[in-house]
């Protein structure tokens, strides 16, 4: 009989290190937003922005697992994306923050090069080194 083998769990360090850079990528995000809007730079400023994307992050995280393969484009990167958008707008269309289709544009074209671009390019790394 035949075993399929199991895939390796990522080390604990691949895990924290992916969370980070995610939670990193969606504060600059906000902070980008924010400064081209010539908002104060201030670190309550920039949670104000950002809190809704991420806890849409947090949320997307448990949903597909992302501990488990943390660093794969299409089984955690376009989930993790599509969903922090989501959940992120829903969040501040329910707190009354503005939802306007541009800004929803521009969050779904940079959170997705932010939050899947990372993805594909340690993706192609990986390929490079195989």
């Amino acid at each position: 009989m035949s075993r399929t083998p199991q895939a390796i769990a990522p080390a604990p360090r691949t895990v924290i290190a992916a969370a980070l850079l995610d939670v990193i990528l969606v504060l600059i995000f906000a902070a980008l937003g924010r400064s081209s809007h010539s908002r104060d730079a201030t670190a309550l400023g920039l949670l104000e922005t950002a809190w809704p994307f991420l806890a849409g992050l947090a949320i997307m995280w448990l949903i597909v697992r992302a501990w488990r393969a943390p660093g794969e484009v299409i089984r955690t990167g376009i989930p993790v994306w599509s969903g922090t958008v989501l959940f992120g707008m829903l969040l501040r269309a329910l707190t009354g923050a503005g939802t306007a289709f541009a800004f929803v544009l521009v969050t779904i074209g940079v959170l997705g090069l932010f939050l899947v671009g990372w993805r594909l390019i340690s993706s192609l790394i990986r390929r490079r080194r195989a």
